[in-house]
């Protein structure tokens, strides 16, 4: 407390005195000792007034004493109970929670990983795949700008993400693997990658990439092949050293018959190799007799236009076209949907061409939409001419029933741009996307689709949707969620199928190693979604013999149903809603392939990268110790100063309305009101 406000504190009280001594010594002619009182407690009445007016502050110093964190990441993937490692790891988790002087050193976190990190609950080694690139990327997240040295149990073999070593060294704590497994290198021979597309079409050949490699000194010879069931339908002879390590091979192969193929692609082993797990992998490819054209109009120049053709392509099901207005006269018959992209009056051709073709169609407006001319093409809506733009964000309708929308976190993407102002509709439509201003939400659709007389259409209210690509790209890592929810409407618009009460989506084969899932979506008679429904699946197996039952859970707006855990086969499956009787079926491979299965040897050469110092299964006593003996994980002290009100005034109010209340009970006791 400051000199000056405690000299106002003084003051205070002697003014009070002071104040009460007028009142009640020289304005009245009472007894003393009946005025005595009276004036101690008026005294006490204005000195808790002037107290509130001063407000006397202090400063609070709070001293406390925080512990470094040790971190440990547990790899609880397949490959560590394929090789028999399960056991190790769990005698290492329980020295680790027996040692008291760890604890009481540190705060220890522990953590288990496979594809995504998670809090250590269970370790039961199922995890299909390993991104440990991941797991660190998610603990910098929670301890950035701390002390927080970081255990790391695992094979170092990763099966899934971008490189680790980066991650590892963005997150910039000191890290100690302790490495599982046996780290001699042996002689094997791997399969390592096989690039296929997933669609082919009937009577064309596909393209296969293989990729062989070996890991070893001596010179051999093996042969690589391609069967189909029993039959060999590729062959060639491949030859490696010491010096010769891999080999890529590119070939193609027919497409004779429509719907899901399946293939072999295998190395024959030599003698010596202990794994030849990795020797071989099955892939497949479903064939299909026709394809989805997409015709992308404009008459301007914009990088949207290739973010477009580029995600719609990723679909080898589809193609799109980059066309000006004219080019595509007379030539709609081939394309199965348009997309007008910021239409101007060089569209007024087209646009009548399509209206007589019954196309669908999706508009895409912008900053160089022509209003005034796109106002008198479409009798459903409308928006006001004006010179001002807008940037608008997006957030999603959960509640859109047309086709299931995966959330991209729209809320994150970057803001679109449009000209200013509410579009009206003269029809009924679904909102997919409604703008955000600022940090306000409204109901203005970003993103709407609506049907009329048959035909579809799409209105987006915005440019620059190449800057949602690159941000989902930044986000996860991939170009794929937002590729698949514009494959996503461009199925809805490519389509004029009428919708069922059950929709089911899913595709034909899975592989091995990816999340199995199958989706629908229930609508009521009215078809609107309705989620009060309960979905059953049932899975059988080639002998059609009931393998699963299972309901679906609600997610969004859908169902979604996991079968990650069914074995490689062919399945068939049906949807089968409660309270009425429908029901879809379907079939569906799962391909047999363990990537978590393709090491024989943890990968210490890589781990030694990001370590500040590398430890064993045999030896990891020697880290607890070296843990606990280093000076540089000591508790930090924090001193924390706070200026704080002498005395709450809470309780000066209270003191205020105590002190009037007995005086005001004293005086009228004794007769003086």
């Amino acid at each position: 407390m400051s000199y000056p406000t405690l000299l106002y504190i003084i003051l205070a009280g002697i003014a009070a005195l002071l104040i009460a001594l007028f009142q009640y010594k020289f304005k009245t002619k009472s007894a003393a000792n009946k005025t005595a009182l009276f004036v101690v407690l008026r005294t006490i009445t204005f000195f808790a007034v002037f107290l509130l007016l001063i407000n006397p502050e202090f400063e609070q110093l709070t001293i406390s004493t925080e512990k470094p964190n040790l971190v440990v990441a547990v790899d609880n993937s397949n490959s560590i109970k394929h090789l028999n490692n399960d056991d190790k790891i769990l005698e290492i988790l329980e020295s680790l929670k027996e040692n008291n002087a760890i604890y009481d050193k540190f705060n220890v976190d522990i953590f288990s990983f496979g594809n995504t990190l998670q809090p250590l609950d269970t370790l039961d080694f199922k995890e299909n795949q390993t991104n440990i690139a991941a797991a660190f990327n998610s603990l910098n997240q929670v301890y950035k700008n701390t002390l927080s040295p970081t255990i790391i149990i695992t094979d170092g073999n990763q099966t899934y993400g971008s490189d680790y070593s980066y991650a590892a060294k963005a997150y910039n704590q000191e890290i100690y693997p302790i490495v599982i497994g046996d780290t001699t290198s042996y002689t094997d021979l791997n399969l390592t990658q096989l690039n296929v597309n997933r669609y082919a079409f009937l009577k064309n050949k596909f393209p296969v990439e293989a990729i062989a490699v070996y890991t070893g000194k001596d010179p051999i010879t093996t042969t690589f092949q391609i069967t189909q069931g029993k039959a060999i339908i590729y062959s060639k002879q491949l030859t490696f050293s010491e010096t010769k390590t891999s080999e890529i091979i590119n070939l193609t192969l027919p497409a004779h018959s429509v719907g899901v193929q399946s293939y072999t692609a295998t190395i024959r082993p030599i003698d010596i190799e202990k794994n030849t797990t990795n020797n071989s992998r099955n892939f497949a490819v479903e064939v299909i007799d026709q394809k989805t054209n997409v015709a992308l109009v404009s008459s301007i120049l914009h990088p949207d236009l290739g973010v477009l053709k580029k995600s719609i392509e990723t679909n080898e099901q589809r193609t799109a076209t980059i066309l000006k207005p004219h080019e595509l006269l007379g030539k709609l018959n081939d394309y199965q949907m348009v997309i007008a992209y910021q239409p101007n009056s060089k569209f007024t051709q087209l646009f009548a061409e399509i209206e007589t073709l019954n196309k669908n169609k999706f508009v895409i407006t912008g900053t160089k939409t022509d209003w005034n001319f796109l106002n008198t093409q479409s009798p459903h809506y409308k928006q006001e001419v004006t010179s001002q733009t807008e940037d608008y964000q997006a957030h999603l309708n959960t509640s859109y029933s047309s086709f299931i929308v995966e959330d991209l976190d729209f809320e994150s993407l970057p803001p679109l741009s449009s000209p200013f102002g509410a579009p009206e509709f003269s029809i009924p439509i679904e909102p997919l996307l409604y703008k955000t201003v600022g940090n306000f939400k409204t109901n203005e659709p970003l993103l709407a689709t609506f049907e009329v007389g048959g035909n579809r259409e799409a209105i987006l209210f915005g440019e620059h949707l190449w800057k949602w690509r690159a941000q989902n790209y930044l986000n996860t890592e991939s170009f794929s969620e937002f590729d698949n929810f514009i494959g996503k409407l461009v199925q809805y618009l490519s389509s004029n199928k009428r919708k069922n009460r059950l929709e089911i989506e899913y595709k034909s084969f899975y592989q091995g190693n990816t999340n199995v899932t199958i989706k629908a979506q229930y609508f009521n008679k009215n078809y609107e979604f309705d989620k009060s429904e309960t979905l059953m699946l049932t899975v059988k197996d080639e002998t059609n013999t009931v393998v699963k039952t299972l309901p679906f859970l609600l997610k969004n707006n859908g169902f979604e149903a996991d079968l990650s855990d069914l074995p490689a086969g062919s399945y068939q499956f049906s949807v089968q809603t409660k309270l009425e009787n429908i029901s879809k079926s379907g079939a569906f491979q799962i391909l047999e392939y363990n990537v978590e299965q393709q090491f024989y040897s943890a990968n210490a050469s890589k781990l030694d990268y990001i370590a500040t110092q590398r430890y064993f299964a045999t030896n990891y006593q020697e880290l607890f110790t070296n843990l606990l003996e280093n000076s540089n994980y000591k508790p930090i002290q924090k001193s924390n100063k706070n200026t704080v009100p002498l005395i709450d005034w809470k309780y000066l109010l209270a003191l205020i309305v105590l002190s009037l209340s007995i005086e005001w009970f004293l005086r009228k006791y004794k007769g003086l009101i």
